[in-house]
This record gives structure tokens, sequence and C-alpha cells, in this order.
């Protein structure tokens, strides 16, 4: 019931307070109109119930079929069987949806939770609690990943081993996609033991099968970024996604390979664990495909989180830039940190950490290919890539590890828009019948390939020594740098002094008998040579740009990085080169 109360002049306040008084004393709902008005001025319920609409809403709710759905729902967001849940425990990692809420604070939105739910749900014919596919083994959707918008693909173990199939694989498709479309990075959080042999019928040589998975990682390289963290084994097909992936990380305990360890043993006979085969300790210095190494599930992310804050959306946008930090150390001792005797090693990360802002720098692939460093860093606030030569690793001669690791670095940096430093102090590539069996031309080519062809703004500084195809290598003078900078111990040339003076002179240096004499006119042509290659004559000669005093070279890069951010490289209109 409805009570109607009129009151002479009453202001809204007064109003409502009359009302709550009477509907608490008589139970009943209250009406408070003005003595002359037709309108009510306040209206008022007893304590605990609402309006008419709110009591309509409450006895409407939802409808059985609702209620019926949001069951089923529920069953597959608890994945697979139970059992499978406890040994994921038992192995130190995550259940699948308890990794999505580490990750994001929910999914934007989820696609294909009843991927192949007519095979096990419970009404289904001859449904068994361990044949449950929940989802199909594999989610897929959208998330927001400090502050970012990403697709996301995830396997889920406790239902048959992460194992992909038909509706698992068309999902995947799906999503890469609309990446295609809509240009947001991807992030794959893999943990599959490959494809469902007992279901490859329909997925596996089908165009839309799992074959066109990898199609469409080729598609995406260099449109959008492309994450993929690896949590267990990833065999067989599950192994090319973190490999055509831009950045890997692979966490302790993970593997990746070609087969696994059973398959080896049965092809060939070897005996093997699955981490020798394939795991983090392979891929991170061996193989070099894995270019990060996270302690757990939380190094995992925060590794993620490091990597995508230097990358665009996609290739169309810029790196997204912060609020420049001064280095964590004094670039001041710049000049005492590079040894002024050419051959003396040293630590260049000891020099990119009084160049870079603090806390920027993340070394990708420091285990492989260690004669040189690549990293991600930035310079008031700018995202760069950092390719230095490692003279405490070999003398920073360039291996074919290294060209390697440095051209695809390059590559990828260039792909999206990201610019380059160069940091050169190598005496150039090694030489021996070794490094020749290992590619060192083939390789070499790529990381001069790699140098000739990235269209981004690149800086080269001459550190120290720069000799023979190094300094092409390298980005140098003939490779199109905005700029060729030099400290002040630069040197130039074909070769070092000693192995110049040892191939020109030598028979005329042979040809005197008093050692001391020939030790001096040595010392001679040595230094004669060296006044030759020295940044000096190359700065008058024109051949580089400037050379600056060590302790001012941040302030230097951050102007010039600054003015030619907007620069263009033109290359020659051709289909591709045939150099990868």
């Amino acid at each position: 019931m409805t009570r109607d109360v009129r009151v002479s002049g009453p202001t809204a306040e007064e109003a409502a307070a009359i009302g709550r008084a009477l509907a608490a004393r008589f139970g009943e709902r209250v009406r408070v109109f003005d003595a002359d008005g037709d309108e009510p001025v306040a209206e008022s319920d007893p304590p605990g119930r609402g309006t008419d609409r709110e009591r309509e809403d409450a006895e409407m709710g939802p409808t059985d079929r609702e209620e019926h759905l949001r069951d089923e729902i529920e069953d597959i967001l608890r994945g697979g069987p139970e059992k499978y849940r406890d040994r994921q425990r038992e192995a130190g990692k995550l259940f699948v949806r308890d990794r999505l809420d580490l990750w994001f604070e929910g999914l934007t939105f989820e696609d294909g939770k009843f991927a192949n739910f007519d095979a096990w749900h419970p009404s289904a014919p001859d449904s068994e609690a361990d044949d449950r596919l929940p989802a199909d083994g594999l989610l897929a959707g959208a998330a927001t990943f400090e502050g970012r918008a990403v697709h996301v693909m995830a396997n889920d173990y406790t239902v048959k081993a992460g194992s992909m199939a038909s509706r698992g694989v068309e999902k995947l498709l799906r999503l890469q996609r609309r990446a295609l479309r809509n240009g947001k990075p991807v992030l794959y959080l893999m943990d599959s033991s490959g494809g469902r042999i007992d279901q490859q019928t329909g997925f596996f040589a089908n165009r839309e099968g799992i074959g066109r998975v990898y199609y469409n990682h080729s598609m995406l390289s260099g449109r959008v970024p492309q994450i993929c963290v690896l949590y267990g084994p990833c065999i067989a097909g599950a192994a090319y996604t973190p490999i055509f992936a831009d950045f890997t990380i692979m966490v302790e305990g993970s593997a990746m390979a070609i087969a696994s360890p059973r398959m080896v043993e049965m092809v060939t006979g070897e005996e093997i664990t699955l981490d020798e085969l394939g795991g983090p300790a392979v891929h991170a210095a061996e193989s070099g495909s894995a270019d990060l190494v996270a302690r757990d599930e939380e190094h995992a992310r925060e590794l993620a989180a490091q990597l995508l804050s230097y990358l665009p959306d996609n290739a169309d946008a810029d790196p997204p830039k912060t609020e420049g930090r001064a280095p964590a150390t004094s670039p001041d001792g710049i000049d005492a940190v590079v040894p002024e005797a050419p051959r003396k090693g040293y630590d260049v990360r000891d020099l990119i950490d009084r160049v870079a802002d603090a806390g920027s720098v993340l070394e990708l692939k420091p285990e492989y290919g260690a004669e040189i460093v690549t990293a991600f860093a930035r310079l008031d606030g700018r995202p760069i890539g950092v390719v230095a030569n490692q003279p405490a690793e070999r003398a920073g001669a360039i291996f074919p590890d290294s060209a390697e690791k440095a051209a695809e670095f390059v590559w990828t940096c260039d792909a999206y828009g990201i610019p380059l430093l160069y940091l050169c102090d190598t005496p150039g590539f090694m030489a021996g019948s070794g490094v020749e069996r290992e590619g060192i031309l083939e390789k070499g080519k790529k990381m001069i390939y790699a140098a000739s062809s990235a269209t981004v703004p690149k800086q080269c500084v001459v550190v120290r020594k720069a000799y023979g195809a190094g300094i092409y290598a390298m980005s140098g003078p003939a490779y199109d740098p905005d700029s060729t900078l030099a400290l002040p111990g630069g040197e130039i040339a074909i070769m070092g002094p000693e192995a110049a003076i040892n191939a020109v002179y030598a028979r005329k240096l042979a040809a005197i008998d008093d050692p001391e004499e020939r030790a001096r006119e040595e010392e001679r042509l040595r230094e004669e040579y060296r006044r030759d290659i020295d940044v000096h004559r190359m700065a008058s000669d024109v051949v580089i740009d400037e050379i600056v005093p060590p302790s001012t070279l941040r302030e230097e890069l951050v102007a010039r990085f600054e003015f030619y951010e907007t620069s263009e490289t033109d290359l020659p209109e051709k289909k591709h080169g045939t150099i990868l």
C-alpha cells in the first residue's frame, strides 16, 4: 500500500525526512505532497524494501536458462580433471586461469570458452571425467597489460597436457587474424605438448589447420610485437611458436624441442632428459633461441612487461617514450672505463650504464654470442637498441653466433622503429678453421646486411678499435649512420698496428740482424701506422663527423637522436633482398 500525506510548504529535505519517518512508523510506502501540489515532493519506502521497479527486477531475476548457462561456464572455468591441476601445483606451476589472474586484472573478454563443448560436457554421450576438454585446452581473448591492450592466448596443461586440436587451433588462428587487422601486440603463454595426435584429422595439414598458425606468425612478424613465454614442455609443433615470436622468455623448468626425449631415443638411440635436450640452459647459451630466462612465473611477467615497454603497438606506431632519467653512474667516468691500451679488456656494460637512463637497460641473449651485447635501453626516455662489442669476451672479436645475434636484433629494432646505437670496439671478425666451419662469412654477411638495410635513425660511436670489416658490421661511415662519432682513443683500420707491421714489413724487419735495432724500427713503424689510423686523422679527412669528449657522449647522443628522429632512409624498389 501507499499512504499519501500533504504538508503545507515543505522543503524537499523536510518532505524526505517526514516521508522516511512515516514509512518506518506505518510500514508502508509514503508520498509527501505540498498542500496545493499534484506531484509528490518526496517518496519513501519502509526500511528493507525497494521501489516498485526494484521489486519487479528482483522478482524477475536470472531465469533458469541463464542460471544453467552460468553453471556451464563455471564448469568450463574449472579446467581439466582435478588430478591434473594437482600435478600442476606439484610441478610449481600455476593453473592457467590463475596465471591469467597474475598477468591481468581479468580478461577484457574471452572467445571460445565453449569450444569442443559437445564432445565432453556431462550431458554428452559417453562423457567421462578424464575426457574433459574445456575450451579445448586453449584460451584466447583480450586483456589490458601494463596499460596496453593486447591479444592473449594460453594453453591449459590440465587438458590433454595442453595439446592442440582443431577447435583450439581455430581460436588461435582467429586471434592472429584479428591482431593483423587491429594492430595490437600478441602474448603467447605456452605450456603445450604439441598437436593432439589422436585427433589430428581436420587440423594438421588443412588450409586452416595448425600449419596456418606459423604462416600467420610470419605475417605478423614485424607488424605487431609477438612475445612468447614458456612455462613447461613445448614439443614439436608447439615449439615453433616461441621460435617465430619476436621475443621468447623461458621460465626455469620449461623446455622446447622438435621431438620429445622418447621420440629422440626411438629415432636416434640417444638417451637424454628433456632439460638436456631443450631446457633454458640449452636455448639461452647454445642455440640462441631464448632471449631471456625467468626464475619463476612472477619474474616472467616482469620481463614481458619490460620488453613491451620499449615496443610500439604495431609497425605504424612510435615506440613509447617515458620521462628521462640520469644514468646510474656518471658519464664523467667514461674515459676511465675505456682503457687507453687497445688490447686491454673491459666490460662494455660499464660504458652503457654511463650513457643510458638509470634502470633502463634490458640485455637480450646475454649468454649467447657474448662477444656482442644486444640490449634495449633509453636515452632521456627514448627507447633505443644498443649493439656493442664486448672487449671482456674474446677481445670483442665478432664470432658467428654474435654476428647472427646482432643481425636478428638490428632487424627487429628496425621493424618496430627503434633507433640504433652502435658502440664499436672490435678487432674485426674472428679468423680460423673453426669459425669458417661455423659460417663466419655467412653469418657476418647477415650482420652487415642488417646494418645496410636498417632505415631507423642510427648513431655509430668508435669507442676504441674499429678494425677490418668490423667497422662495416657496426654501421660505420659507409653504412649511412646519421652520425659517426669517436672517442679520443679510437682507431679505424684494416687491421691493428701489430698485425699490419707483421704483414707489410716482416721481411724488412727480419733482415735487420741487431735485435735492438730491429725492435726500434718495429716500434717506429708501429707508431707511424698508428698515426695514420688515429681518429684525429680520420676527423681531419672528414671520415668521421666528430671526436667527442667522453664525458659529453650521453648529451651528444641525446641531442643527435632527437634531431634525427624524423630521418627517412629510402631503400631501392624491389620485392625483397635475398639475405636473411
